[in-house]
Order: structure tokens, then C-alpha cells, then sequence
């Protein structure tokens, strides 16, 4: 089966890579040269963990390749997705569509028998049914029909969670493209993951409920974390006593400085727009976002209160990326919390696995950056945990507090027990203890 794959980022490389691991003949078309010219010279745009390895063995076996030129593969494809980028435009919730419905248009001009295309990007309800006229309207001639299959992918996982998927959700409107997409998927039965058949909207609505709902976990035990401050309690006790009931489970119970990335603050916003466009209260996701900013605010009077003035005083942060294994800074929490502790006279000294480049395109310049642990720690009044990387969770305490000037230990992501801190000469603050 031939497969285009429209966009060479996030979800396009990885899908695109997995596709080809599956056996389809996969070729990742996008407009940028640089970065087409990088992936062909196997330089990843991104860190996920095993994609480079992946992307390297299925183009060494001739499944996998990448192309500028849209017209010398659209022709021959059975299958082709769109993959590209939907920001929030303005700020507002409204999802930009630009780049889905260009890709749209220069399919069209293309097309030769019949095709399903299929939108991968995370696109408002209704897409699917302008892509379609878009397509119909460029090429009356055409034969195709247009599908919707939101990704569901973890950073730091999405090779497992596209090979190990929990569903996989199919938007069609004919058996047609169904039986070409189960085909296309088959590989995947081996497992029994269920699929998902519905319409269009319902399966472009799928993606964002999930989304939303999961950043409602999130922001629920971040509250409830505040609150266990005020009368005593343990957050973790509490979400672990809640975890068990199998109504709730366990996962997305994590108190921590709040929720980033690509995914949740883009798709709650765009939730919420979809909504009011479709006068619909939608009150429950519009406090999630309302909390999830007080949290990172909350966040920063933590820091102050814990050292007092911060004026001159040098801060370690452990982490900057919104999650351990990936690269991304997008809405990442410490994009919130850093800058005002720099406005308030603090230095900072930042070290990440894999996000420092990243951060410098985000954060003041005045950040410091350096290229391991004790360097970030050495002379630092306090160290902050601001992102639950693995090399974080084992650190040598006594080390580390004979390397600092002070003995203030903040813990963002309650990697650490309390006592276990304290006993290594540090006063110790978590979120939810």
C-alpha cells in the first residue's frame, strides 16, 4: 500500500515512520527543504526515543522516504495524510486551519484514481466536510473520499502508543475508505486493538474530549494537592486511595505545576471555541484552563516563599521541557514560572537532557544555561524540580547540598520523599505534602 504522508513533524514523522514499520510504502512530503534535506541525511527535527533507529531502518529497506515535491507522489498514492501543524490562531481557541486546507487544494490538482484522504492533525469538528468540498470544488473529476483519524500519541511514547495503540478511530463516510483504512491498520489485529468506526464529527470530537478530559484530571488533583496543603493531607495518599476506584484510575492523578505541551493547552482552548460557536456551555473545560494557570502561578509564590527574597539569589532548575523524554517547550510550565522570578532579581541556572536549545528560543536570555547537574547546582542558594527526567530521580542528596550555598529543595513533581530530602540537610517543599 502507497502512503503520503503530508507534513514531516511530530505526527507526520512518527506515523509516517510506523506506517512503513507496519509495510506500507511511506513517503513524508513537506515544504520546508532544510528539514527534508536533514531527515534524508538521518538528522532527526525532533527527540523522540527510538525514531531516529526506526526512521533509519525502514529508509535503509527502501519502505520509507522523503520528498518536497507533492505532485510526483500524490498520483500513485492509495492513501495520503495530512499532517500538519493547527496553532491556536490569536490566542483566541480558533484552531488555524491554513496549512490543512492548502494541503487540501495542492492534493486535488494531483489526484489520479481513486484516494482516501485522511486528516491526521487535530482539527475542529467540521474539517473533514471542508476538506472534502475543498477537494471536490479544486477537482470535480476526482475520486477520493476523505477520512478522519486523530493521533493519540504520548511524546516521550508515541512509538509504542502508535504501535500499541489503545483504539485507533476511524472518521468515514463509505465502506470504501473503511476497508482501505482497516487494511492499512491490519497489522495492528494481531493485538486486537479496537477500532473505532464512526462519522466524521464524532471522531473529530474524540480527539478533543479526550484531550480535555485528561487535563481535567490533571487540574482536579492539582486543586485537590492545594487544598491537602491547607488541612494536612498527603496528595499522593489521597490520589492513590481515589486511583483504585476503577470509575477513576489511577493515571493523570500526578500533582505537579500545571499541564503544557502541544496538546492540552491548544486543544482545551479549542474545545471551548467549538462550543460557543455552537452555543454550548462548555463551564467544566473553561475552569481546567482557569486553574491550570493559577497552578503555575501558585507555583512561583511556592518558590518565593520558600527563600524569601529572591533578589540575587541563584535558583537551580532541573528541567525545563512540559515532560521527560521529549524536547518540547511548548507551554511548558517553566515558561511561566521563570521569567517572574528573573522580573524579581533571581538568577537562573537551567540544565535539561534535551530542551536546553529549545529554551533559548523561548525564555530571556538571561537564563544560564549549563551541561550537567552539579554545575547547575554548584553555589545555588536553591535547586527546583520542575520536570521528572529520569537522571533526576536517583541524585546523590548529600552531594548535591555539599555543592550548594543554600539548603532549599523544591520539588515541583514529588519525585522525592520528604524525609529522605531532609535528612540529606535540606528544607524540602512539595506540591500536595
Amino acid at each position: 500500500m502507497k502512503v503520503v504522508m503530508i507534513g514531516a513533524g511530530y505526527v507526520g514523522l512518527v506515523s509516517g515512520a510506523c506506517f512503513a514499520e507496519f509495510g506500507a510504502d511511506v513517503t513524508c512530503v513537506d515544504v520546508v527543504e532544510e528539514k527534508i534535506t536533514a531527515l534524508e541525511a538521518g538528522e532527526m527535527p525532533i527527540y523522540e526515543p527510538g525514531l531516529e533507529q526506526l526512521v533509519a531502518k525502514n529508509v535503509d529497506v527502501g519502505r520509507l522516504r522523503f520528498s518536497t515535491q507533492l505532485d510526483e507522489h500524490v498520483p500513485n498514492a492509495d492513501i495520503i495524510f495530512i499532517a500538519v501543524g493547527t496553532p491556536t490562531r490569536r490566542g483566541d481557541g480558533h484552531a488555524d486551519l491554513s496549512y490543512v486546507y492548502e494541503a487540501a487544494k495542492n492534493i486535488a490538482e494531483c489526484l489520479s484514481g481513486y484516494t482516501v484522504v485522511v486528516n491526521k492533525s487535530t482539527v475542529p469538528v467540521g474539517t473533514a466536510r471542508q476538506v472534502s468540498r475543498i477537494i471536490s470544488e479544486q477537482n470535480p473529476t476526482a475520486e477520493f473520499s476523505v477520512a478522519s483519524n486523530p493521533e493519540f500519541l504520548r511524546e516521550g511514547a508515541a512509538i509504542s502508543d502508535f504501535m500499541h495503540p489503545d483504539r485507533v478511530v476511524l472518521g468515514v463516510d463509505d465502506e470504501r475508505s473503511e476497508q482501505l483504512l482497516r487494511e492499512l491498520y491490519r497489522p495492528i489485529n494481531l493485538i486486537e486493538a479496537p477500532i473505532v468506526v464512526t462519522n466524521w464529527e464524532s471522531a473529530e470530537l474524540t480527539k478533543y474530549a479526550a484531550n480535555a478530559f485528561l487535563a481535567t484530571k490533571i487540574s482536579f488533583i492539582n486543586e485537590i494537592a492545594n487544598l491537602c496543603e491547607a488541612v494536612g493531607a498527603d496528595v499522593h495518599s489521597v490520589a492513590k486511595g481515589m486511583g483504585l476506584d476503577g470509575r477513576i484510575g489511577k493515571k493523570f492523578l500526578h500533582p505537579g505545576p500545571g499541564y503544557g505541551g502541544s496538546c492540552f493547552p491548544k486543544d482545551t482552548l479549542a474545545l471551548i471555541r467549538i462550543a460557543q460557536e455552537n452555543d454550548v456551555p462548555s463551564r467544566i473545560v473553561e475552569s481546567v484552563i482557569e486553574v491550570n494557570a493559577a497552578q503555575k502561578a501558585r507555583m512561583v509564590k511556592k518558590i518565593r516563599t520558600a527563600l524569601g527574597d529572591v533578589s540575587g539569589k541563584v535558583i537551580a532548575v532541573l528541567g525545563l521541557t512540559f515532560k521527560p523524554e521529549t524536547d518540547d517547550m511548548r507551554d511548558s510550565p517553566s515558561l511561566s514560572i521563570i521569567p517572574p522570578l528573573l522580573d524579581k532579581g533571581a538568577i537562573i541556572r537551567a540544565h535539561d537532557p534535551q530542551g536546553m536549545a529549545e529554551a533559548k528560543q523561548e525564555l530571556p536570555d538571561t537564563v544560564q544555561y549549563v551541561d550537567n547537574i552539579i554545575s547547575a547546582v554548584a553555589g545555588a542558594d536553591a535547586v527546583v524540580m520542575m520536570t521528572e527526567w529520569n537522571e533526576y530521580r536517583s541524585l546523590d542528596l548529600s552531594e548535591l547540598k555539599n555543592q550548594m550555598r543554600g539548603n532549599t529543595f523544591i520539588d515541583l513533581r514529588n519525585i522525592y520523599e520528604r524525609n529522605v530530602v531532609e535528612e540529606a540537610g535540606f528544607d524540602y517543599s512539595a506540591v500536595g505534602r
